[in-house]
């Protein structure tokens, strides 16, 4: 089930949701969107999904188009929305067999498809849905959308307020979907998640900005330091970024991820840190995450803005 984005765009009032988004997603892919709060990764989703017009573009998925073909794609579509959704004074077994009959099936038709989410919670399949905990109400929403067996799956942030372990097996399970030749689509702010993915795209101010496989190096124009010190990496902060030779200066976790311009630019960074006399202190060059990319991505943008339509 191939997707096909072209050049979409979304406003909301004053506010630019999607600007000129256009990728695509090979049949059988798990391909994920990656992006802050606010990024557009939503209205992307609700635009596939058919619950809203673009304003201008298209969106295919096997050739139907959304707006027009709107009917035939949600028969072939699961949908798992950001916010639970379902029913809370449902039990489980109860949402189950209403979103069943919904597309014409049942519970037993496609059982052996969910059989490894269900039996996670089958246990409490009379429980009202309202009740279940976070990671049981995800693995309810996601059997929901997979009853019909859908040929493309669409999940907007599935793991967003779980705990780590149920964000885990969550992700587990939707490589065991993958490879039952299911398209799916992922949305998610957490960049561990990225490398689950087949390839991801990166949005950000409804722009992407970027497609890449996380199986690859990560590119990028700079080269990237880590810096690291017992007297806490925090106190090199305010210096680094006042020097002409440092690009970006971020803090992640208990250290230091530097860009400088160049090795000559580290070469001076490299200088002025031994003037500190920190025998703790490290500093060495290391590979691009994909966060680091992300925000070395976001810096571009921000120095470089597209120029708005008039």
């Amino acid at each position: 089930m191939a997707v096909h984005f072209d050049r979409i765009g979304k406003r909301f009032e004053n506010v630019e949701a999607l600007n000129q988004v256009s990728f695509s997603v090979e049949e059988g892919e798990l391909f994920g969107l990656i992006g802050p709060d606010g990024a557009g990764k939503s209205t992307l989703f609700r635009i596939l999904v058919s619950l809203l017009v673009p304003d201008i573009g298209r969106c295919t998925v096997n050739g139907f188009d959304t707006v027009r073909d709107y009917r035939q794609i949600r028969k072939i579509i699961g949908y798992m929305p950001g916010r639970f959704s379902l029913y809370m004074d449902l039990s489980v077994e109860e949402n189950l067999t209403f979103y069943a009959g919904v597309f014409g099936t049942t519970l037993g038709a496609n059982y052996e498809l969910i059989r490894e989410i269900y039996q996670q919670i089958e246990p409490f399949r009379k429980r009202q849905a309202g009740k279940l905990s976070g990671g049981m109400k995800q693995k309810l929403a996601l059997s929901c959308a997979l009853i019909h067996r859908p040929r493309l799956l669409v999940l907007d942030e599935p793991t967003t307020g779980v705990d780590a372990v149920s964000r885990m097996e969550f992700w587990e399970m939707l490589d065991k979907i993958r490879k039952e030749g299911i398209t799916t689509l992922v949305s998610t702010p957490y960049m561990d998640e990225a490398a689950l993915c087949d390839r991801i795209g990166l949005l950000q101010n409804g722009k992407i900005l970027e497609i890449m496989d996380p199986s690859d190096p990560v590119p990028g124009r700079y080269p990237l330091y880590r810096l690291r010190s017992s007297r806490g990496s925090y106190e090199y902060l305010g210096l680094l970024r006042s020097m002409d030779a440092c690009r970006t200066a971020w803090l992640f976790g208990d250290e230091l991820h530097v860009t400088p311009y160049g090795e000559e630019g580290a070469a001076k960074i490299r200088s002025k840190l031994s003037e500190q006399h920190d025998s703790s202190l490290e500093w060495e060059a290391i590979p691009l995450s994909i966060e680091d990319r992300f925000m070395e991505l976001m810096q571009e943008e921000t120095a470089h803005p597209d120029p708005k339509p008039q």
